[in-house]
């Protein structure tokens, strides 16, 4: 019996296609309404932990510090899309650890969940950033450079998803965890969430260069 597949305009419905559209944009919102932003002292209200994290960036810029980002695969991505952005219209100092040749030296050399750590530990300095992405929260690489951030003084926040027990969710200075279950939807929560935070950053940072401009 031969398959005879459907005329390829039968998967594209307009009127199906408007209503996955709005259950898309209805989930994100429900997920970023959702979202549970924990420190060692407890839970946060979101108002409360954008505050304490835009205040730290702003104290790394003053002091002429680093904001490190890391991430795996899409998550590397944006962390270097964040650097960029920081950079160019924050002026915050920003790294991440995407050059091929490290990468692979590091992977090679001592092994793959070295790759973030080992390089902070030559260029971290005490009162140094650290900013983690992760949608599952288990990326052994990320939980090992979250360690020895700590260890070096610096100021964690990280980013995660999925199990709301994820080992990621409990480990930084600032923790933000977004109940999504899949990958895409997840790191379109992070991209929101991470540029609210430069958005906070870069508007403080232009006023107040603004204000010294009168001066």
């Amino acid at each position: 019996m031969l398959f005879v597949a459907a005329p390829i305009d039968d998967y594209f419905d307009r009127k199906e296609w408007r209503m996955l559209w709005i259950q898309y944009l209805e989930n994100l919102y429900i997920l970023l309404q959702s979202l549970s932003i924990s420190s060692s002292d407890g839970e946060l209200e979101s108002e409360e932990a954008i505050i304490a994290w835009v205040k730290k960036t702003l104290s790394v810029r003053k002091n002429r510090g680093t904001v490190f980002l890391i991430g795996n695969g899409a998550s590397a991505s944006m962390a270097s899309h964040v650097a960029a952005d920081l950079a160019k219209n924050a002026h915050v100092r920003t790294e991440v650890f995407s050059d091929l040749s490290l990468i692979t030296a590091i992977a090679n050399d001592l092994s793959y969940e070295e790759i973030f750590a080992e390089p902070l530990r030559r260029r971290m300095t005490d009162g140094d950033m650290l900013v983690a992405i992760s949608s599952s929260g288990q990326s052994a690489n990320v939980l090992r450079a979250v360690r020895e951030s700590k260890n070096l003084g610096g100021f964690v926040v990280t980013l995660s998803a999925m199990r709301l027990d994820n080992t990621l969710r409990g480990s930084g200075h600032l923790n933000f965890y977004v109940p999504a279950q899949t990958y895409g939807i997840a790191e379109s929560c992070h991209a929101a969430i991470l540029h609210y935070w430069i958005d906070r950053t870069v508007n403080i940072v232009n006023g107040s260069e603004e204000d010294n401009k009168r001066k």
